[in-house]
């Protein structure tokens, strides 16, 4: 319980600011989620739904929280919020934007009555310019942010990426910058506001794209499950499924060279260094496809394996699930009330992970612990 001691108010819904709150929780904060009378949208996002009627979406990203509701429109319960806030040691919205300034809960109303509170407001297209104001969604924020366009088989249409990491690494871009400003208000006694956007990090996950484009001028490709530099880098079909290699040196390759029985690669003026055979791509992904072909993803990967070539096949997420490095690692826990585990924090402290202390709370459940049984 690293933030034992912490009090959050999440103003949060759907899925940004919902893990952002997930995550100072599962560190042992004590997260109240404010929810509209009736409730975050998540909580109908599916299927699958739990036995109790709400999403297994829901839960994943809200567990080990309390909920209250509160109708932001109403003066008298919008009273009780900012005074729920003024106890509070951070506060998180992903509201849509302009609408915590309209409601009396934006960053400079809060920053001034409570000064030792860490504001966190979560954008869409960022908090300036002429996009400040549009509302934003993964989907679009993927696609604005050129994320799709580098995403998919090159021979084939581009694709969105098949999780929402927009939506999660804002959340943890903004639990980064939580725990920063409350370090510096142990020193200066001071909060202040943190603010963070989707669009800002999907152009961070664009990051070395957009630098590359901006240093030779040339367009990003699509490269499927290959790199736009390393050669080999990527999957190949073997005769029972796909195995991704990733030689992604030349001293590796000179390995896979090997054992694929073409040791004379490593010295080969076509293939010998990586700038070599990114001249040469095409003729060197075809030798290396036919060659694995004639034998099974797991007699390769025992060989490359056994080399010190790094390498692994394309696990479905059922294999995944029941694979033995994924049970030895704990990460799958099942809290009380859960029908099934969930994926936990990816942080361990010594060799305890962060325990899943409770399910996502049921709507308004702690009205009458937060704000007394007259609520």
């Amino acid at each position: 319980m690293i933030l034992k001691g912490i009090r959050v108010v999440e103003l949060g819904q759907n899925l940004a600011g919902p893990f952002a709150g997930a995550i100072l929780a599962d560190l042992g904060a004590d997260v109240i989620k404010v929810e509209k009378p009736e409730g975050d949208d998540a909580r109908k996002w599916g299927p699958p739904f739990w036995p109790d009627g709400s999403s297994a979406a829901f839960h994943g990203m809200n567990r080990n929280k309390r909920s209250v509701t509160v109708d932001v429109r109403d003066d008298g319960e919008r009273e009780r919020l900012l005074q729920l806030i003024g106890t509070a040691d951070v506060f998180v919205h992903n509201l849509r934007p302009g609408a915590a300034d309209k409601l009396g809960l934006g960053a400079a109303d809060l920053c001034e009555r409570f000064p030792r509170l860490v504001y966190c407001d979560m954008g869409a297209f960022g908090h300036d310019g002429p996009l400040a104001l549009r509302p934003g969604y993964e989907p679009l924020l993927q696609a604005f942010a050129g994320l799709v366009s580098i995403n998919g088989d090159p021979d084939g249409p581009p694709a969105r990426m098949g999780c929402s990491l927009v939506d999660l690494g804002t959340g943890m871009w903004t639990v980064i910058g939580a725990l920063a400003a409350l370090q510096r208000r142990s020193v200066t006694g001071e909060g202040g506001l943190v603010r963070t956007s989707l669009f800002e990090t999907a152009l961070r996950w664009a990051g070395l794209h957009i630098e590359s484009y901006a240093v030779s001028g040339k367009v990003p490709e699509r490269h499927g499950t290959g790199h736009p530099v390393l050669v080999p880098y990527q999957a190949f079909e073997t005769a029972n499924g796909p195995l991704v290699v990733t030689a992604g040196n030349d001293r590796l390759f000179a390995r896979l060279a090997e054992v694929l029985g073409r040791p004379e690669w490593a010295t080969d003026p076509r293939y010998a260094t990586n700038a070599d055979r990114y001249a040469n791509k095409p003729e060197m992904l075809r030798l290396i496809s036919e060659i694995l072909a004639t034998d099974t993803r797991e007699r390769w990967a025992e060989r490359l394996e056994a080399a010190g070539v790094p390498c692994a096949p394309i696990n479905s997420i059922p294999e995944v699930y029941a694979h033995p490095q994924t049970a030895a690692l704990g990460i799958l826990q099942q809290p009380p009330g859960a029908p099934a585990p969930m994926v936990g924090l990816p942080i361990s402290f010594g060799d305890a992970r962060p325990a899943m202390r409770s399910v996502g709370p049921a709507l308004g459940a702690d009205n009458d612990a937060v704000f007394g049984s007259g609520a």
